[in-house]
């Protein structure tokens, strides 16, 4: 059997940056469909914290409608990420009813309609694909598991917006992060601050602290050159514009101080640990670390463990092959996503593993491969449509 892996699509990003809303961008993911028997979505298929899911399933729709005359009759997987985590939430609502519900296991086949009427929905629309969901995870082959990756939040040491909201789940429900071993214990964290987004952004559009955009905003001001790149921007700007440049260079360096200072308060609260090393290397290893100790934890071990959620894809030629290894062997391969996303983008077409168009195939035998299906796109092809 032969399965194409791919990861955060993201339909219905308020900024537009999912790509796949682009025609020629759909085909060219349609295209590598041809010889394929079973397609995974492996998480952040919708984008449920930007607003109501109407949206997001408007968004999808195309998408949804083209894959289904492309996949008839064949297989298409639905897997739940921390941004459409409710795909499964009817399910996991009718479990916790339950007197004395089953353990977790690694994989939960679930049919869309017992799932949610989001997962229904989407399975109507995607018609005649047969479309299922799995939760929080699946065994692609015999040694190839995949699962969006969204735990591995929990063992992030970069302060993002979620992993401090986790960090402070864990410590109001008495459960450290050295505790976690069971998908029970991932989804007791992680579960109830997605919820309470989702029910937030159901009432209509989030603002940047709930939709992820604040995160991207603190990385790209703590991460930049900041005071070299205000003198950049002045240049041949009129004098009234000078002010504007200057009050956020200043607010990006009061931000820059006053970072490790929080993030302190942080450690000394209980929340992390966290770091205030948030440089483009550091978060990799981070991802990558945290990412491994997932698969320590739930007896991965020596597997393949397909993940996308860091939106980085790799291994590519070059990485540190170490990095993509976890504490007790398992081998990462990260499907990276199908976002435009500018701030980690860089000049060069292409060159950036966080450029858009990822994905991974799993034959019966063999590794896992990663390809890039957009490397040949450039960036007027891609950024988003304000229309």
């Amino acid at each position: 059997m032969r399965t194409l892996i791919v990861s955060d699509l993201h339909f219905g990003s308020a900024s537009k940056a999912d790509v796949l809303r682009l025609a020629s961008v759909r085909e060219t993911l349609l295209e590598a469909l041809i010889d394929v028997d079973r397609l995974i979505l492996l998480g952040d298929t919708l984008e449920l914290r930007h607003g109501p899911p109407r949206d997001a399933l408007a968004a999808a729709k195309p998408f949804l409608a083209d894959l289904g005359a492309r996949m008839a009759g064949r297989e298409v997987v639905l897997v739940p990420g921390n941004h459409d985590h409710a795909l499964v939430d009817s399910w996991l609502r009718r479990r916790s009813d339950e007197a004395s519900p089953p353990p977790f296991a690694l994989e939960q086949r679930i049919a869309p309609r017992e799932a949610s009427s989001i997962a229904d929905t989407v399975a109507r629309w995607a018609a005649p694909a047969q479309v299922s969901v799995a939760f929080p995870g699946l065994w692609v082959s015999q040694n190839v598991y995949a699962t969006h990756g969204h735990y591995l939040d929990c063992h992030m040491t970069v302060p993002t917006m979620e992993r401090i909201a986790i960090g402070g789940m864990g410590k109001l429900l008495r459960r450290p992060e050295s505790s976690l071993s069971r998908v029970e214990d991932y989804e007791a964290l992680t579960a109830p601050v997605y919820a309470w987004i989702d029910a937030v952004a159901a009432q209509g559009t989030t603002r940047a602290a709930l939709n992820g955009t604040a995160t991207v905003r603190m990385w790209r001001a703590l991460g930049g050159d900041g005071s070299s790149a205000a003198v950049r921007d002045l240049m041949g700007m009129p004098p009234r514009a000078w002010r504007s440049v200057l009050r956020g260079a200043l607010r990006r360096e009061a931000v820059r101080r006053g970072f490790p200072v929080a993030v302190a308060a942080l450690n000394r609260a209980g929340i992390g640990p966290v770091s205030a090393d948030i440089s483009g290397g550091q978060l990799r290893r981070a991802g990558l670390k945290a990412m491994g100790e997932v698969a320590a934890r739930l007896g991965l071990e020596e597997a393949h463990v397909v993940f996308g959620h860091t939106h980085r894809t790799g291994p590519l030629p070059g990485d540190a092959q170490a990095e993509w290894r976890g504490r007790l062997g398992a081998r990462l391969v990260n499907c990276g996503s199908w976002v435009y996303s500018p701030g980690f983008l860089t000049a060069r077409p292409g060159e950036s593993p966080y450029w858009p168009g990822g994905c991974v195939v799993v034959e019966d035998a063999g590794p896992p491969q990663v390809r890039r299906l957009l490397a040949g796109r450039d960036h007027a092809e891609l950024t988003p449509s304000r229309a």
